[in-house]
């Protein structure tokens, strides 16, 4: 990327621009400029501003004050169209797909191909497997039902929609997200090829390290403000982009592990030959109680199915799940929370939150066996525990009655573990326990899952970032095509050593053929 080939003129103005929602105001005075040709990196802790920015720009949300000005001439963004119209493309973090409609509906949906009336099915599943292919992504069939993908494949078809439009400016949120690595290559390179082409981007992320591969310009966000905008992406320490984030400087701390003869003892949870066709197969581990487990491995290895398998979500094909030494029935999500298993799934919205509820109901869902009386609930009762396990986590606003969907993503994150926390679980499965947490909350959540351990809770996370898995887990499980290659404590192993271990496993799993015997599983 050759910063000077590009425009030194904005394309993109954003002045002054104020929100305001009932009871927060979530923008107070932002500003941003966005050359053509550029990435420009906006970042900021959540909850400081980020979502509500990219909605105005989308037309999503209408401003109450400041301008937004296109090439120097103002504009109205009053609606998504007008945005469009413009050129400007927003990919959401949180997904925007259709999931009954096939992958070439969703890419062109509202811009159907058609002649005379009549749809041309042909034409628009030839111009979705072409934009797919220059993502990378050959394989996803146009005409695939969009729900059955996996979440990273329905990124890259929210990206093919994005690109199909012809946009020149290009909003991604978090789209490394459920992305692996040689995924997150391909998307930059994408990103490089359409930057080269004058498209302008605007990209999130909280990974610091993609905003110093991708990025060219950084702005940051504070409790809704610009504190600093076109910092250098290469050249601002990571130091300096921190302190302006939170107000404070704050290291990736990882809580002290505890020595391991504490750990010792009768396994709490016990896994023993699992399987589940199509995703993994012969999988064994046991976790103590206060022992931390770290499931390593690429998008795909089957680490989530792990989880969600022996939460009782999918039922497994083989193999045995105990937890205190009792047998869980498969695919009994009910019978595994009686026993005192939780999970935070990775897909917290959509899995795990009742976004449309309170925070005192998300948080008691699990547990309103004990806020009976006499065959009703009592929401004193619940609100008072919510209130007890809010306060305990420092989620922000702490106010139980607000619906979940307005709190940012690590407070939404700190209310799933709040559930299980007021269930007083004994096992806890967390699947991407910090995706799209800010750094400060990343920290808090580190601290809070070793208390829960340090607590007896036994603790299983699987993570797509391996430092993360090294520096949280007493013990890591390396996962390659379906498999365990290897388990050891975590200080014996570093992010090259596992790396090594994910491609040895799956090169040796592609060399003894492919799964045909561990087809599709059922989703319990």
């Amino acid at each position: 990327m050759q910063d000077e080939s590009r425009s030194t003129s904005p394309l993109l103005e954003m002045r002054g621009i104020v929100k305001t929602f009932p009871g927060v105001r979530a923008l107070g005075g932002v500003d941003l400029d966005v050359r053509a040709g550029e990435v420009h990196c906006l970042l900021g802790q959540n909850g400081a501003g980020k979502s509500t920015l990219i909605k105005v720009l989308a037309g999503a949300h209408q401003p109450d004050a400041g301008t937004i000005s296109w090439l120097g001439a103002p504009v109205t963004l009053g609606n998504p169209q007008a945005a469009m119209s413009l050129g400007i493309a927003t990919i959401y973090q949180e997904l925007d797909l259709v999931p009954g409609l096939s992958v070439a509906d969703n890419v062109f949906l509202g811009r159907e191909h058609s002649r005379l009336g009549f749809a041309r099915m042909g034409s628009a599943n030839k111009a979705a497997a072409g934009l797919l292919s220059r993502l990378g992504h050959p394989e996803i069939r146009p005409t695939a039902e969009v729900g059955s993908l996996s979440a990273a494949s329905q990124q890259m078809v929210s990206m093919a929609r994005a690109l199909s439009q012809d946009a020149r400016l290009i909003v991604m949120d978090e789209p490394s997200a459920v992305l692996d690595n040689e995924e997150v290559g391909r998307l930059f390179d994408v990103v490089r090829d359409l930057t080269t082409q004058g498209v302008a981007v605007v990209y999130i992320s909280h990974r610091l390290e993609e905003i110093r591969q991708i990025g060219d310009r950084i702005t940051v966000l504070k409790d809704g403000r610009t504190v600093a905008t076109g910092l250098p992406a290469r050249e601002t320490p990571t130091r300096e982009v921190i302190s302006l984030m939170t107000g404070r400087t704050i290291e990736y701390v990882f809580p002290e592990r505890r020595t391991a003869p504490e750990r010792t003892g009768t396994p709490l949870l016990e896994v023993e030959d699992l399987a589940l066709r199509g995703s993994f197969f012969g999988v064994s581990f046991t976790v103590r109680p206060g022992e931390i487990v770290g499931l390593a491995g690429l998008v795909g290895s089957g680490r989530s199915e792990i989880l969600e398998t022996v939460f009782g979500a999918r039922r497994a094909t083989t193999g045995t799940v105990r937890v205190g030494g009792r047998t869980l029935r498969p695919g009994d999500v009910g019978g595994a929370v009686a026993a005192g298993v939780g999970l935070a799934p990775e897909e917290r919205k959509s899995q795990a939150l009742l976004l449309g509820d309170s925070v005192y109901r998300n948080i008691s869902i699990s547990s309103l066996a004990r806020f009976a009386r006499g065959g009703f609930l009592s929401s004193g009762a619940e609100r008072a525990a919510a209130q007890e396990q809010v306060r305990a986590l420092d989620v922000r606003p702490q106010d139980v009655d607000r619906e979940v969907r307005t709190l940012s993503g690590g407070n939404q994150q700190k209310v799933v573990l709040a559930r299980w926390l007021l269930r007083d679980c004994q096992v806890l499965l967390l699947d991407e326990p910090t995706r799209g947490v800010d750094v400060g909350a990343r920290s808090e959540i580190y601290a809070l899952v070793r208390a829960l351990a340090d607590r007896g809770v036994a603790v299983v996370v699987v993570s797509s970032e391996i430092p993360e898995v090294l520096g949280l887990a007493d013990r890591v499980l390396v996962i390659a095509d379906g498999a365990v290659v290897t388990e050891q404590p975590a200080d014996a192993l570093d992010e090259h050593r596992v790396l090594d271990l994910i491609m040895e496993g799956t090169t040796h799993a592609a060399g003894a053929g492919p799964r045909g015997t561990h087809s599709e599983g059922d989703v319990a």
